[in-house]
């Protein structure tokens, strides 16, 4: 597949709204990509990425496919979306078999020195609460937000994102895509009235609100404070170009967290965090809308991957944020961006099943200085991909991230 360098005929024709019946399509098609994975998964989990366009079983557990790893929770997330979208009892079926999966996770404690609980139990355990009244994934949600809360560095006010809390090279840092994980913490202080976990989670956005967003509206990947004192120290990246460069799925992430956390607190610096954190973005982008991996590089000449997975997140991010903003300006430029964005991906990113490909979006990127998942489907991309069809298909659909947010704090 050929990977667009310029704006499409159709963005030049339209930009909102996508076509009713191209989006039905593509919607369709996504369904029918997940049934398909769940009929070649069953009970396994796949990999991060996809190796040549395929999912295969995921390596490193016990035994091939187990559930480790950061990312499984987008895959039972990407099935209660196709169940909602079309609703089907073997769907429903294997959204509950992996809700059972996270259970037996949690108490063994597998892998979880991580912030990544919430893009775990979240699209996984609570969704299952909200759609099917999983009294398991309610019990479980609330325990891995218990746990979520044991990373909690209190003298920085940050949750640390990997490793244990006592770990030389990881202590004191937290990551801009943590701003994903802390509505897991505000659903569980709404369903336990605990006000301790949206506490933890308001302190820890304002943290990365005045430290990784920084003066010119881009965003450090990772920051590093001293867990003793508290004290600030420095930013680094893990994924981008470089420290001071901007790694696209990091400002995509920042963009939707930062909103969805307004959502959840009503503070409006996280809106305008938002708001700055798009403009950065928007700003820094190639003709078709979707991003290289770091927004250092802009055109054709870079000669550098794409990361149709930023993009997807973006268009979430974006469609939340139109719904938000005050300005009717600031609302028709939000919303046209996001389709812009999601035209492309339906036309240029999305494979055709027919043609081998078990994912639902090409052309993204991983881990580039470890060479890993490069030119690859993600399941965080094909997720993404899926919620966005699905906030089209659907709009008075709420985020599964929003989940609880209709009950009295």
């Amino acid at each position: 597949m050929t990977i667009p360098v310029a704006a499409s005929a159709r963005q030049a024709e339209r930009l909102d709204p996508i076509d009713p019946g191209e989006l039905a399509r593509a919607a369709g098609q996504a369904v029918a990509t997940v049934r398909r994975g769940v009929d070649l998964f069953g009970s396994r989990f796949p990999g991060d990425c996809s190796v040549d366009g395929r999912y295969q079983d995921r390596e490193g557990g016990s035994q091939p496919g187990a559930n480790i790893g950061w990312t499984t929770g987008f895959r039972t997330g990407m099935i209660w979306l196709a169940n909602e979208l079309r609703p089907d009892p073997t769907l429903h079926a294997a959204g509950l078999a992996d809700v059972d999966s996270f259970a037996d996770r949690l108490r063994r404690r597998v892998e979880l020195d991580t912030h990544d609980i919430g893009f775990l139990y979240l699209p996984s355990c609570v969704a299952a609460w909200r759609l099917v009244g999983s009294r398991e994934g309610l019990a479980v949600g609330l325990g891995a937000a218990e746990a979520l809360m044991g990373r909690f560095v209190e003298p920085a006010g940050i949750f640390q994102a990997w490793g244990p809390l006592m770990d030389s090279v990881q202590a004191g840092r937290a990551i801009i895509d943590s701003a994903m994980n802390m509505p897991l913490l505000h659903w569980a202080s709404r369903l336990s009235g605990d006000p301790a976990y949206a506490a933890a989670a308001t302190r820890h956005m304002r943290q990365l609100r005045d430290r990784l967003v920084r003066a010119d509206n881009s965003t450090f990947h990772t920051f590093v404070w001293d867990t003793r004192t508290g004290a600030p120290l420095f930013g680094a990246t893990a994924q981008g170009y470089s420290d001071g460069s901007c790694w696209a799925r990091g400002q995509a992430w920042a963009v939707y967290g930062f909103a969805l956390n307004y959502r959840w607190t009503g503070d409006a610096t996280f809106l305008d965090a938002a708001r700055r954190c798009a403009e950065f973005y928007l700003s820094h982008l190639p003709a078709d809308h979707v991003p290289y991996w770091d927004l250092v590089f802009q055109n054709e000449a870079c000669g550098q991957p794409r990361d149709s997975s930023g993009a997807a997140i973006a268009v979430c991010g974006l469609l939340e944020l139109a719904g938000l903003v005050p300005d009717p300006a600031g609302r028709e430029r939000y919303r046209a961006a996001a389709l812009a964005t999601l035209d492309a991906l339906i036309a240029d990113y999305a494979p055709d099943p027919r043609t081998g490909p078990n994912a639902q979006l090409l052309h993204g990127v991983y881990d580039i200085p470890s060479g890993s998942g490069v030119d690859e489907a993600s399941l965080w991309g094909d997720f993404f991909y899926v919620e966005a069809l699905t906030r089209l298909i659907l709009p008075a659909w709420t985020p599964y991230w929003l989940t609880g947010l209709e009950q009295p704090a």
